[in-house]
């Protein structure tokens, strides 16, 4: 087991990217797993930590399998997995449905973790996007594709482990690509931590709090 736990990885992953600090970057978290190895990259670095709402699509009866991402946003972006719409035969209906229902949950947690926070600038910022771990990548390039439109500096996304070949296919969408760990055979996220337990909301919570973004200029 490579990591204690998601604070182990983000202080292991802030060593990786302290070249960073001088860049004055901006941290998002993908939540919840994300926020806690994000906050330890936001406090190495000296950095505002915020967050990227999006969502995993399921197939519906195997909702640990992405068959596309959702990302908030004034205009939604989709990311769509066509191969395992067609294996798993998903109709159009079905696909919008449970894409509906992200979006719901999405909404849930930007009135639970944001509210009126104040949300850190991303244009001409570099910007280090952090998840606790990546396995197929659908969810993660969603969330590349919604911070790229916002017209980021330069794109980092940071983890502590994915299968080698979703690395390399994740090269498309961000500027630089940060992996601590890439075995083979990947398995599962939670096989890499020796404690992988639920993030609550509470906790997503309180790291915000302890990160705020700071007013501009």
């Amino acid at each position: 087991m490579p990591f204690a736990d998601r604070r182990d990885a983000g202080r292991r992953l802030a060593a990786a990217l302290a070249h960073l600090r001088d860049a004055a970057p901006v941290v998002l978290a993908l939540p919840r797993g994300g926020v806690p190895v994000a906050a330890e990259v936001a406090q190495a670095l000296g950095a505002p930590l915020d967050l990227v709402l999006v969502r995993k699509i399921g197939v519906p009866g195997a909702e640990e399998l992405a068959m596309g991402a959702v990302v908030d946003g004034a205009a939604p972006v989709v990311v769509r997995n066509d191969d395992i719409i067609a294996a798993a035969r998903v109709t159009p209906a079905d696909f919008d449905a449970a894409c509906a229902r992200e979006l719901k949950e999405i909404e849930r947690r930007r009135a639970r973790y944001i509210g009126t926070r104040r949300r850190a600038p991303i244009a001409g910022r570099t910007v280090v996007m952090v998840d606790d771990g990546i396995a197929t990548g659908a969810t993660v390039r969603a969330a590349l594709k919604a911070v790229r439109a916002r017209g980021p500096k330069r794109l980092v996304l940071a983890t502590p482990v994915a299968p080698p070949e979703t690395v390399d296919a994740l090269t498309a969408d961000a500027d630089t690509v940060v992996c601590l760990e890439t075995p083979e055979p990947f398995g599962a996220i939670g096989y890499f931590y020796d404690d992988f337990r639920q993030v609550s909301d509470a906790e997503v919570i309180d790291l915000l709090a302890r990160h705020p973004v700071p007013p501009e200029g």
